[in-house]
């Protein structure tokens, strides 16, 4: 069986190395933690959530699953998101796809890959909803980097009608949601210009930003 004693090694020297430069990091890691975000992300191996916001282990509460999705029926990203929300008190929720998406590309190639296929099928949905814009695109990267996009947008969406959210708005927790993509190419963030704290600006901002990847398109 292959040895994983490598990976020990470089989390020894790890530590060792955070010891030396910051000796009370991880007696403050075991206090409670605090964050005030949660970053609903991408699973894929490129997209580090702490290190892309230059932000510390316990300042960002993290969700991940492949092409950063957002279903009502998923009690796992519902339970971390109520978690969040209700109990950590976060005041931002963001919802971070990234260009050249490996899940979003499968899902506008349609090729059959299992299981996923099933969970792939909302990124489809959102594909279909902007059937007609995406086919106006010059060519495959500019659909599928459009569709990350919109992906984003959509997720946002369905974070903003949950109940969880929307029962914090209504006891005027404060709570905003925003839309951000990822560069692999660059390591910048492209913020999709949503930053909405009620129902009412949320639905305002949903509309102008898809109106901004159609016009940029």
């Amino acid at each position: 069986m292959p040895s994983l004693a490598h990976l020990l090694e470089r989390n020894r020297r790890w530590s060792r190395g955070i010891h030396a430069a910051k000796p009370d990091f991880f007696s403050r890691l075991t206090q409670q933690q605090t964050p005030k975000y949660l970053w609903i992300g991408c699973s894929d191996s490129r997209v580090p959530a702490n290190e892309i916001v230059d932000l510390l282990p316990g300042e960002l509460f993290v969700h991940r699953n492949v092409a950063n999705i957002v279903v009502h029926t998923d009690l796992n990203c519902l339970s971390v998101l109520q978690y969040a929300v209700d109990v950590l008190r976060v005041e931002h929720v963001i919802v971070v796809g990234h260009y050249g998406c490996g899940g979003v590309r499968a899902a506008r190639q349609g090729k059959p890959l299992g299981l996923i296929d099933n969970w792939l099928r909302h990124v489809q949905d959102v594909a279909d909803r902007h059937a007609s814009f995406l086919r106006s695109l010059p060519d495959e990267e500019a659909v599928v980097d459009r569709l990350c996009e919109l992906n984003v947008i959509e997720q946002v969406q369905h974070v903003a009608r949950t109940t969880i959210v929307q029962d914090a708005w209504r006891r005027g927790q404060k709570l905003a949601l925003h839309a951000w993509v990822y560069g692999l190419s660059d390591g910048l963030v492209k913020d999709l210009r949503i930053e909405s704290d009620s129902p009412a600006k949320f639905e305002a901002d949903y509309v102008a930003a898809v109106a901004d990847v159609a016009r940029e398109g």
